[in-house]
C-alpha cells in the first residue's frame, strides 16, 4: 500500500498557496523561525498568502509589526543574528525604500563587516502590484536597485512549483534574501512537488528555441511564453529562459541559448533605464559579442510614474505583443543567412 507522503507528493497549487506552503513547513520544522509584518496575523496577509498560520502556530511565530518597515526589518536582523530565522512581509515592493538603510547597510554588510562571524538568516517577503491601477507608489518594479548590493540574494519565482522550491531554498540559507512575489500570479496554479528545493543560481529553459532567446522575469514570463507561441505560428522558433533568481544569475545558461539563437531579448515590468535587463545586455556585449547578430532588445515599462488609469496602464507596460515586435525587428536586423 503506498504511503501517505507518497500519496500527496505532487499537489496543484496556486502561487500563493505554495508559498504558504513552504512557510507552514518551515515554522513545523522545529527551528527557531519568527515571520514580522503587517496584517499577517489573524487577517492572513494583505493578499492572504499567511492566511491559517497565525492560527495555527500563534503570535510567538506570526507577528503583527507597527505600520514601519524599517522597524521591522531592524528587529528582524536582530533576530536573525541572535539565531532565529526571520521572515518579514513588506506589504508592498514600493515600501522597500522605508526600510533601506536596514536592507542595504545592515543585513547586506553584517557578514562582512563582522569577518564572518555573523550570519543574517532573513527572508524577506514583498509583493510586485503592477498592472492593478494602484498608482505610482504601489506598482514599481524595483528588483535592479538591489542587484547592485553585494550581500544580497534576490528570487523572482514565476509559477507556484518555482515559489515554493525557491521559498524552501531561501528559509535554509544563511544569507539575507530579498523573495519577490508577483501578486498577478498569486492564483496561477501550477503541479508542486512536495519536499523539493530549487537551488539559487539556476535558470529554468520555459521553451526550447532556435531562432531568437528571451529572457523574462516574474510576470513577464507568460507573456513571453504567449509571444513564443504566436511567432511559432509564423514559422519564428523562440526559447524562453526564466532566471529565477537574478542573484545569482545563472549567465551560463542565458549565454549558451544565445550562442545558439544570436538573438536575445530581455523582458520585465521595471522601467527600462536602469533595468536588469540593461545588465544582461551588458555582460552579453561584454562575454558573447561575437555570436550578436542584432542588438540586445529591452522589453520594459516606459520611464514615466506608473499611472492608475487602466487604458494607460497597458501604454506603460509591456506585454506580449511587446516581445513579439522586439523579436521581429531582431530578426530584421540579423545579416542574411
Amino acid at each position: 500500500m503506498a504511503s501517505t507522503e507518497t500519496e500527496i507528493q505532487t499537489l496543484e497549487l496556486t502561487m500563493g498557496e505554495a508559498i504558504n506552503r513552504a512557510l507552514d513547513e518551515a515554522f513545523a520544522s522545529g527551528e527557531a523561525v519568527m515571520h514580522l509584518g503587517q496584517d499577517i496575523g489573524p487577517h492572513g496577509g494583505t493578499f492572504g498568502v499567511t492566511r491559517g498560520l497565525w492560527d495555527k502556530y500563534g503570535e510567538g511565530v506570526i507577528r503583527d509589526g507597527p505600520l514601519c518597515e524599517s522597524a521591522t526589518v531592524g528587529f528582524a536582523i536582530g533576530l536573525a543574528i541572535s539565531g532565529v530565522r526571520a521572515v518579514v512581509e513588506i506589504e508592498f515592493f514600493d515600501f522597500v525604500g522605508v526600510a533601506m538603510d536596514q536592507i542595504f547597510n545592515q543585513a547586506a554588510k553584517l557578514h562582512y563587516f563582522t569577518g564572518g562571524k555573523l550570519t543574517v538568516p532573513l527572508v524577506i517577503r514583498t509583493p510586485i502590484v503592477s498592472r492593478m491601477g494602484m498608482g505610482p507608489q504601489h506598482s514599481q518594479s524595483l528588483e535592479a536597485w538591489f542587484m547592485h548590493i553585494p550581500g544580497l540574494k534576490i528570487a523572482l519565482p514565476s509559477n507556484a512549483a518555482d515559489a515554493y522550491g525557491l521559498l524552501r531554498s531561501a528559509l535554509r540559507d544563511r544569507n539575507p534574501i530579498l523573495f519577490i512575489e508577483n501578486v498577478r500570479l498569486y492564483g496561477r496554479r501550477d503541479d508542486v512537488q512536495l519536499g523539493e528545493s530549487v537551488p539559487f543560481g539556476k535558470a529554468r529553459v520555459m521553451r526550447e528555441g532556435s531562432d531568437a532567446t528571451v529572457v523574462a522575469l516574474s510576470g513577464m514570463v507568460h507573456e513571453a511564453l504567449a509571444a513564443a507561441d504566436t511567432l511559432a505560428e509564423r514559422g519564428i522558433s523562440v526559447e524562453v529562459i526564466d532566471p529565477r533568481t537574478i542573484v545569482p544569475l545563472d549567465m551560463e545558461t542565458i549565454l549558451a541559448s544565445l550562442r545558439k539563437t544570436m538573438r536575445l531579448a530581455v523582458a520585465h515590468d521595471a522601467h527600462r533605464t536602469g533595468g536588469f535587463g540593461a545588465e544582461i545586455a551588458a555582460r552579453c556585449m561584454e562575454e558573447a559579442f561575437d555570436f550578436l547578430d542584432a542588438p540586445v532588445e529591452r522589453v520594459a515599462a516606459l520611464d514615466v510614474p506608473i499611472p492608475c488609469a487602466p487604458n494607460a496602464i497597458q501604454a506603460v507596460y509591456p506585454n506580449a505583443d511587446s516581445v513579439v515586435a522586439a523579436v521581429e525587428r531582431m530578426l530584421a536586423l540579423a545579416p542574411a543567412g
